[in-house]
């Protein structure tokens, strides 16, 4: 089913008004084509509110919710478009994988043969014939992937695709994702796995309070959040520090014996060192990683309201 995936998804000053809680307020943000998206909040962000505004499950108080400029309800033929998974995949316990996956597929006119090739293609061959009731929460997150990738959608959204799967399963995940990204689909991804964010996210759109808090590339939203630092190991550190002292550097001795240095790129660390004849045994330059951003955006800002 190879064709040009370009479904970008706008989500515009899109709203959400319960009687005492706005659970979604004014949010925009931009959802690229070709790229993973981590969408990111705390516990009552309104992250789950506006994927289902996304997929049409709930109606906006305001604003629109996009994909390729139709919203969900204008798509003529949405298994092709959008893939969805909001919660781990559900279907009746006594049918099989195989089964359930080939009555979707009748119901959207597609070939039985896709069943097993989505089979193949989240590893869950070897279960298919096997009833829905004894599926792990992990196998059933791999069915549910698997059902939305029925039509070959090109727009893929998944809520805590991760839930229940063990490393292994979450390093799959990730691969996949990856991939399927780089055929050039949109991928919206919520999920609570910071660490694992990190790695597979190429953008983010961090919520809180029904709010914007941040978006863009992973690599900038780290970058924007204060200085990187500079690891370094050496068994001259007295001599590295005074060296460091033109540099306006400051330098935090840490309790495993390294020096943090803040202030100065790695290259005019090491080029003081050499110009001070000291020995290094590491000169690593650090980030803050995307837990420690994300804590610090979200401070104070309960996403339970």
């Amino acid at each position: 089913m190879d064709r040009p995936y370009t479904d970008e998804i706008v989500v515009d000053h899109l709203t959400k008004q319960y009687k005492k809680l706005r659970a979604v307020d004014d949010l925009s943000f931009r959802v690229r084509t070709g790229r993973v998206t981590g969408f990111l909040g705390p516990n009552g962000a309104g992250k789950t509110t506006t994927l289902r505004m996304l997929l049409g499950l709930v109606t906006p108080t305001a604003g629109s919710a996009t994909f390729g400029g139709n919203k969900y309800s204008e798509l003529g033929d949405p298994i092709r478009r959008v893939g969805a998974v909001l919660e781990a995949s559900s279907a009746h316990r006594g049918r099989t994988g195989r089964n359930h996956l080939r009555m979707i597929c009748r119901a959207a006119g597609l070939p039985d043969g896709r069943a097993d090739e989505m089979l193949a293609l989240v590893g869950l061959t070897p279960a298919a014939n096997r009833r829905f009731k004894g599926y792990s929460l992990g196998m059933k997150q791999r069915l549910g992937i698997a059902a939305a990738m029925l039509g070959d959608p090109a727009v893929l959204i998944l809520d805590e695709p991760a839930n229940g799967l063990d490393p292994e399963g979450i390093r799959w995940m990730r691969d996949l994702l990856k991939a399927l990204a780089t055929e050039g689909r949109t991928v919206l991804v919520s999920s609570h796995l910071l660490g694992e964010m990190q790695q597979l996210a190429d953008d983010v759109v961090i919520v809180a309070a029904g709010k914007l808090v941040r978006q863009g590339p992973v690599e900038d939203v780290l970058g924007s959040m204060g200085a990187a630092q500079v690891r370094v190991r050496t068994p001259q550190p007295d001599r590295l520090t005074a060296a460091l002292d033109a540099l306006d550097a400051s330098v935090a001795p840490q309790p495993d014996g390294s020096l943090l240095v803040t202030g100065a790129e790695p290259a005019a660390i090491g080029h003081a060192a050499f110009t001070a004849s000291v020995e290094l045994h590491q000169l690593t330059g650090e980030r803050g990683d995307l837990e420690q951003v994300f804590l610090q955006l979200t401070a104070g800002k309960a996403g339970i309201r």
